[in-house]
């Protein structure tokens, strides 16, 4: 089987595993995490087919879905990739950067780089920016029962990884505390110029919000 053939597998699973996925990680989260990564790739030196095995496979199961568990995510990709006899050290590449990935990750001192993971980061953060990231942010704070606003609680753009893991603060916060942040952790040159009008539009946003509260 060639690889486009087996990326066409891979997309195949993934949309089914994630059928009756919460709003913000469901298949078409990763249709345009995938779409922004490939976008991104071509500007860049990297293992094309590397870069989309991971992003399809990037949230098959999110860790804050699964009770925390952050090794759940690259079994179900190991076991499904080994399933349609990719080799090992593909595997393997791919789990790290599912393993790296997340926006939590970066609260930890970098253990594992490659420019696919750089990509495949980009593409993710690109989804939780702009009006999609707005979107996303409100389904996922509905989804998890949380407050749109509160003004007697105050963001905090310091916390620990614990912290955040742990957080219930109400929706608007978590442009502070995450949204907000990402547009200086970028990676790429791509990505950069993308997020920065993303990011743009956030504050925009919020500008709105504040005048009609």
């Amino acid at each position: 089987m060639d690889n486009s053939a087996l990326i066409d597998k891979t997309a195949a699973f993934v949309r089914q595993t994630l059928e009756n996925a919460e709003g913000g990680h469901d298949w078409w989260h990763i249709n345009r995490v995938w779409n922004n990564a490939k976008l991104i790739a071509r500007a860049e030196q990297a293992d094309p087919f590397i870069v989309e095995l991971a992003t399809l496979l990037h949230d098959i199961a999110d860790s804050k879905f699964h009770n925390g568990d952050e090794e759940i995510g690259p079994k179900m990709a190991g076991d499904f990739l080994n399933s349609i006899n990719i080799d090992e050290e593909t595997i393997q590449h791919v789990q790290q950067i599912i393993r790296h990935i997340s926006f939590k990750s970066s609260f930890d001192e970098a253990s594992f780089h490659s420019i696919e993971l750089d990509i495949v980061q980009d593409a993710d953060r690109l989804d939780a920016l702009g009006a999609i990231g707005i979107a996303r942010a409100f389904n996922y704070g509905g989804f998890k029962g949380r407050e749109i606003y509160n003004p007697e609680i105050k963001p905090n753009p310091n916390l620990t990884k614990a912290e955040y893991k742990n957080s219930t603060a109400p929706s608007i916060n978590h442009f502070y505390e995450k949204l907000l942040l990402l547009k200086d952790k970028m990676n790429t040159a791509t990505g950069k110029k993308l997020a920065e009008q993303r990011h743009n539009f956030m504050l925009s946003y919020l500008e709105q919000f504040y005048s009609e509260c």
